[in-house]
């Protein structure tokens, strides 16, 4: 297949290596020249994936001839970034070319996920979500890796996991797109929050709670606006948590770390060098949590302690101490 990656930070590296070697004819859009100029060069992104080779590549700064006559684009930039690009993208492209996102957040100014931006902008192009845990690094190296993908139409699901597919990557198929998203989003803050209690000096029980309740929180949220509770005990809810919360490759949980240690979240945001996600999304999760009435208190004392001030002990201490109740809630049920 012909495909089109946009964006060249660490997991866009990574696809774009995925599926050029694989076969596929791909072009990779960087705006930054010297990264494109490694690429076609070297056949490496040595500033956000070093030592990870590509057998070929043809990477550019020009997004109009990087979308031309492609079957697949593929969306590899922050969320924040992604209303800019497919508006960018609009008046170059034909409505049988499918998008598949690789971000994983919420927009902060309209509260949308990904496919909801899509569908306002290229409202008659396929969407899909590739989402679940998959550190760059990892997928660079060809370590045995599983991903969901979710669209609304399981045929351009099936496409998407036939032309992704490979011996070291296996991607299955789900049809919650709204759970795929949130999870995908939402398991950003909770690395974040377990980040943050590394970097407090807890430990192994601690971390253990925040994934649990983080897990239950998400879940909580995604059910609220339409999704499929089994979702968020799958790849792209548990699976991704887990590994966003454990691993050093995960920006969300170093950047906690610092943040932790006393950083600033936007002077961890520079020590990280790439955009931590969790930070913006903790606003936009924050405010939906609002908006549909749904209790998130390790996302509501996130939120204090990234736009409020507030001290990481303190909302470990207002979190341990909050009202005792039963663990199950009767939402599960109903």
């Amino acid at each position: 297949m012909n495909i089109s990656i946009l964006g060249g930070g660490s997991w866009g590296t990574a696809i774009a290596r995925l599926l050029s070697n694989k076969g596929h004819d791909v072009k990779f859009y960087i705006r930054n020249q010297l990264i494109v100029d490694d690429l076609n060069e070297n056949l490496e992104n040595s500033k956000y994936l070093p030592d990870v080779k590509f057998n070929k590549i043809f990477a550019t700064t020009n997004i109009n001839n990087a979308v031309k006559d492609t079957d697949i684009i593929v969306l590899a930039v922050p969320t924040n970034a992604v209303r800019g690009i497919l508006t960018t993208i609009s008046g170059n492209i034909n409505e049988k070319q499918i998008l598949v996102n690789l971000a994983k957040g919420i927009e902060v100014e309209t509260l949308d996920r990904v496919s909801e931006i899509s569908k306002e902008i290229l409202p008659n192009n396929p969407f899909a979500v590739l989402s679940g845990p998959s550190h760059a690094e990892e997928v660079g190296k060809d370590i045995p890796t599983a991903v969901t993908v979710s669209s609304e139409d399981a045929e351009i699901s099936k496409i998407v996991q036939d032309a992704f597919s490979t011996s070291h990557f296996r991607v299955y198929t789900n049809t919650d797109l709204i759970g795929v998203e949130i999870g995908g989003a939402l398991k950003n803050i909770i690395a974040l929050a377990a980040g943050m209690s590394d970097g407090l000096g807890y430990g192994d029980n601690t971390k253990a709670a925040l994934m649990t309740r983080g897990i239950y929180e998400m879940s909580k949220l995604g059910i609220s606006l339409g999704a499929n509770a089994q979702t968020f005990n799958g790849l792209a809810g548990f699976g991704d948590l887990i590994v966003t919360c454990t691993s050093m490759h995960s920006r969300n949980r170093r950047a906690g770390i610092l943040i932790g240690q006393g950083l600033s979240s936007e002077e961890a945001a520079i020590e990280i060098g790439q955009v931590v996600e969790g930070v913006k999304t903790t606003k936009s999760a924050y405010e939906l949590s609002k908006a549909h009435n749904v209790s998130m208190p390790i996302t509501e004392k996130l939120y204090a302690v990234l736009y409020k001030g507030e001290d990481p002990r303190r909302a470990v201490i207002d979190l341990m101490t909050r009202q005792n109740k039963e663990e199950i809630e009767q939402i599960f049920f109903e």
